[in-house]
């Protein structure tokens, strides 16, 4: 068993949560809304208050993480806010990361956001596997087909998992 880091646990968030403990991982998702928590924890996942836009906000909720996903791929925001999301607030985070317990990240390749930003993202966590060999998915599954996207992406965190 390991534990899960979902940043971003929304709708899509909570139907990987579920998967994720039918597998039998423990959970934890954040979301920067409180109202959240019970959809979370309806979820079976931990519910945790962090902005993916304030990493000083994340990072005490990696302790006891295997994982980490960063769900991204459909943030909503601004153009300047989004390039942050995929672009230096993601790479910060991957520097972090090296001395916390997170050993993998799935990163979300695919969604509403701009197609560039999420190619930038996909090559920080790139970057990040081939400087610290840490273990990276990115999954580029069309949030679309919900159904093929959950199993993508549960498949991914096994996959960083056996890495």
């Amino acid at each position: 068993m390991a534990r899960v880091l979902l940043v971003g646990c929304g709708c899509r968030g909570g139907e990987l949560a579920k998967a994720l403990l039918e597998r039998g991982h423990a959970v934890r998702g954040t979301t920067r809304d409180e109202s959240r928590f019970e959809a979370i924890a309806a979820a079976g996942a931990e519910a945790a208050l962090a902005d993916p836009d304030r990493l000083m906000t994340l990072m005490p909720h990696v302790e006891g993480v295997s994982v980490l996903c960063w769900l991204m791929g459909s943030a909503s925001g601004d153009e300047e806010n989004l390039h942050a999301l995929h672009g230096p607030r993601l790479e910060t985070l991957s520097e972090r990361l090296v001395d916390t317990h997170v050993r993998g990240v799935v990163y979300e390749g695919a969604g509403s956001v701009d197609a560039s930003l999420l190619e930038q993202g996909a090559a920080i966590v790139s970057r990040a596997r081939d400087t610290w060999n840490i273990p990276v998915e990115v999954v580029d599954h069309d949030p679309a087909d919900h159904d093929g996207w959950v199993d993508a992406m549960a498949a991914a965190v096994e996959r960083v998992l056996s890495a």
